[in-house]
Parts: C-alpha cells; structure tokens; sequence
C-alpha cells in the first residue's frame, strides 16, 4: 500500500472519531506516510468520513460509501427512534430537514455542523447539540451528506452526490459478500463473532455474507472457535516482532469482539476505559504491553507507560517507534 485511499479501501472502513488519531491509524500502515499527506487525500475527497457500520465516524473509500450505508442505514434509524422521540423529531421533520440542506450543499459547498444548524434555525427548526447530532447522521446514512475539505480545523459537510459520483445500487447479498471479503482480508485472523461486532450486521447477514466468500480463506480452529484466514496469508509468520504506537480506537485492537489474543484481561480495563475510550497502545510482539500519549514538553514528543517492567523494549526499539511517529507529524 503506497496511499492513504489504498490503506482505507484495503481495510473497508477506518475507525474516526478521532480525526487526528484517525489519520494516524491510516498513516501507520503505510510507508513514508505524513499527517499533511493523509489530510490533503481527505480533504479532496479520496477518503470520506461519515457515520457507518456500528454506527460511529469511519474513513471509507468512495466507491464503498454507498453500499455500505445500504448495509447501515436502516438498522441505525432504528436504533435511534427512541431517541427521535424524545426530541421531537419525526419522519416528516428528517425529510424537511434533509431538503434544506441539500439546497444549502447545492453548488458543490462545504458548510459546517455549526453553519447548517444556522441554515435551519433560519428556516424555523429548532436545533441544538443534540437534534444537530441526529439531523446530520440522518443526513449521512441517507447518501445526502458526506464529510467535505475542512476550513481550519473545522470539519465540514458536502452533498455526497458532488462528492462521489452516483452509482447502480447494489443488491443486498452482493454487499454482504463485499463486505466480508474486505473484513476477513485485512483483519484476519477473525471470527464471525467479530466481523458482527465490526460490522453492525445481524449475526444472519454476517453469516451470509462470510459464507459467500469463504471458499478464500482458511477456517482455523483455537480455543474452541473458528478463526478465519485469507489464503494470501495463512503461511505469514505469525509474530511481527515491532514495537508499535499504535492510536486510539485503533483497528488492531477495536475491530474485534474478542480482544484476549493481543490484550489480557488484567489490563483490559488499562487500555480501555469503562465507557468505551480505546487509548492509544504500545505494541510489541504483537502485543499490548503500555500506554502513550503526546508530551506536552519540548525536549520529548511521546510519553510512554508499560504496564509491567520486564515488557520494556530496548531504548532502541522504543525510539524507532517514536522516530516514525515523529516522520508522519514531520517533527
């Protein structure tokens, strides 16, 4: 992989709620990669960033983003109906919503959250955080709305149709097959279990679409489950003997139900806190051995804490590490 659209169509969907972590988590995978690099790929649209799957922010390649809102959408409005209620948004007020940002989006514009809530206040719909939260996820899921170039910092919306042309709608076990291939590929080895939890798919369709695709991977049998693995690399030494940082919520770690093999259980609490935030890792052997963050000191740029002194790599290994982190940033 030479680009950062090739790492995002490689693994399907990239974790992004954190957008800097996020570009991270595609740089890493890919060499001489920069933060400026993977930020220009994004702000012309070579990768999106939009609410899919389970449903959270994903970086995902723009010939994907439509049949995997297909696979998304009708789960994710179930789910938030509850909710709906409880805001008074209804059907008929989703619809009125996404009419009228789509004319502002019209003519190929970026507008932000805080410039389309404007947008509607204008109109005489009520917003705040939270109804903005759901009007623009509504948006997202229904193909009106992706993620556009930022202004700033600031992150902005488009009209996925100028975004990314238009296609053929695809049949719903022709994504599933899809979507299996892409999951079971870059994040092998893996269970159903955990191509359900990545994906967002009722245990059923996750089935259909593993069974469509199996006859390319190798079924593997450990701990009394079975681990799926694609042909191009069932015969890939099993150990990669690198110390990573890897980012927060990152998909070594985030993509699977079951995270025992590279986290035990006495430091899963560590690396993941009780309500949900996956912190950046350490990595070593495959394993997760520490915790790291940026310092906010001059003379160091990551600080780092191993939750057991004799998991400590060599200053070598350890600033090999920190050199490539400091190359994407170009520090």
């Amino acid at each position: 992989m030479q680009t950062s659209k090739d790492v995002v169509s490689w693994m399907g969907a990239v974790q992004a709620q954190d957008y800097a972590m996020a570009k991270w988590a595609v740089g890493i995978r890919f060499s001489e990669s920069t933060d400026k690099m993977t930020e220009e790929t994004f702000n012309k649209g070579e990768i999106l960033r939009t609410h899919v799957l389970r449903p959270t922010w994903h970086f995902v390649a723009p010939e994907n983003i439509r049949w995997m809102l297909s696979l998304s959408a009708d789960r994710i409005k179930s789910s938030s109906r509850s909710r709906d209620r409880d805001l008074e948004i209804t059907e008929e007020l989703y619809s009125q919503v996404n009419r009228i940002i789509q004319k502002s989006l019209e003519g190929n514009k970026f507008l932000t959250r805080e410039a389309i809530g404007k947008v509607l206040e204008e109109a005489g719909i009520a917003v705040d955080a939270s109804r903005m939260t759901h009007f623009m996820m509504r948006a997202e899921i229904e193909g009106i709305v992706c993620s556009g170039a930022l202004q700033g910092k600031s992150h902005t919306y488009a009209l996925l149709d100028e975004r990314v042309l238009p296609t053929k709608p695809w049949h719903k076990e022709e994504a599933l097959a899809k979507l299996a291939q892409l999951y079971f590929t870059s994040h092998c080895p893996a269970t159903l279990q955990d191509f359900v939890w990545w994906s967002g798919l009722l245990q059923t369709e996750a089935k259909r679409g593993l069974e469509a695709v199996k006859s390319g991977f190798v079924a593997e049998e450990m701990n009394d489950q079975t681990y799926w693995i694609s042909d191009a690399f069932k015969n890939v030494p099993s150990v990669d003997t690198s110390i990573y940082l890897l980012p927060a919520f990152d998909e070594y770690i985030i993509s699977y139900r079951d995270r025992k093999a590279v986290l035990p259980l006495e430091n899963h609490s560590k690396a993941i806190s009780s309500n949900g935030i996956f912190r950046p890792t350490i990595v070593a052997n495959g394993q997760v051995v520490g915790l790291w963050g940026k310092s906010n000191t001059k003379n160091k740029s990551v600080t780092l804490t191993f939750f057991e002194q004799s998991n400590i790599p060599t200053n070598n290994e350890i600033n090999k590490a920190i050199n490539t982190f400091n190359a994407f940033l170009e520090k």
